[in-house]
């Protein structure tokens, strides 16, 4: 069954109380003031209750989830529309986390991390779940966000020194989790809110997480865990992150704005080239990449005034 608009805000009020108070641990800066006014449309996640990840799908296509319900919303950059997709009342009866989220084309799938110890897919042709995966059991978990890489999909803890990894066969098929303990700078985890975005890079040869207590950004070993520290950078209230060749995109949530940073040909290294900001900007978590625009979701995290969630397209490059 469908949800009404008046039941949706009574379970997203229970729902979203644990979450609220885990990010009420943070200790943001204060927000920066966002001076471009480069931004070229604001897409409504329509009936959603909180946000927090999107995906790119195939062709113009994005899936962004509502964080509270764990509800999936299906969009159109070049429309400038987006619906709902995805209730997940319609197979159970208790609402999920939907944090970060990508989109595997080739198989149909939807990889979504799911806050405490869960990681959720679903098959985007027919929206109907695929599984409901425990990556771990410790109660202090939070997924947080996930990347796919030639083999399968890499999950982050945001409580843990450590990676969940879900082999994705040729076909779709979903083999069993691994666990990757962390060594290095990545381990670290003394902060309130620790490893947040993920990405691949160098032909899923590396991956690169991005922690948000330090504002910093780090490269991975997938076989090993080894970690090291991407030395010039400075990306302080990092969430989602985005790689395409040498460049990456840090979304920083509460200073309302993405980075725009070159890598150094061996990941070592990284210089700023540009700041994006937006007018339309409230505390965006993660952005998705579409040719030369961005879509960023605004999460409005300390902000329950603020009820309509939204997509924000802005140039890649300032």
């Amino acid at each position: 069954m469908r949800r009404s608009t008046q039941n949706s805000g009574k379970v997203q009020r229970r729902a979203a109380i644990g979450f609220i108070a885990l990010m009420a641990l943070l200790l943001p800066a204060s927000p920066a003031t966002a001076t471009l006014s480069n931004c070229e449309s604001v897409i409504v996640l329509d009936g959603a209750t909180s946000a927090e990840g999107i995906a790119a799908g195939e062709g113009d296509t994005f899936y962004a989830g509502d964080l509270a319900l764990g509800d999936i919303y299906r969009g159109d950059i070049r429309k400038g529309d987006a619906e709902l997709f995805i209730d997940v009342s319609d197979f159970v009866s208790a609402p999920r986390n939907a944090v970060g989220m990508k989109a595997d084309v080739r198989n149909d799938l939807l990889f979504v991390a799911g806050g405490p110890g869960h990681a959720y897919v679903y098959n985007t042709e027919t929206a109907k779940p695929v599984a409901d995966v425990v990556l771990t059991t410790s109660p202090a978990s939070f997924i947080n966000d996930v990347t796919l890489t030639r083999n399968g999909a890499w999950f982050t803890s945001s409580a843990a020194p450590e990676l969940y990894f879900i082999p994705v066969g040729t076909t779709g098929e979903l083999g069993a989790v691994e666990t990757l303990p962390l060594s290095g700078p990545a381990a670290d985890i003394t902060g309130a809110f620790n490893l947040n975005g993920i990405a691949s890079a160098n032909d899923s040869r590396t991956l690169i997480v991005a922690h948000s207590g330090k504002g910093e950004l780090y490269t991975v070993n997938p076989a090993t865990g080894e970690s090291a520290l991407i030395e010039g950078v400075s990306v302080e209230n990092v969430d989602g992150i985005v790689v395409q060749d040498d460049q990456l995109w840090a979304v920083q949530n509460f200073s309302n704005q993405i980075s725009r940073i070159e890598l150094s040909d061996d990941l070592s290294s990284g210089e700023l080239e540009d700041v994006i900001t937006s007018k339309d900007f409230n505390v965006p978590a993660t952005a998705a990449l579409f040719g030369d625009t961005l879509a960023a979701v605004n999460a409005q995290f300390m902000h329950p005034e603020d009820t309509r969630f939204e997509v924000v397209l802005v140039p890649a490059r300032s």
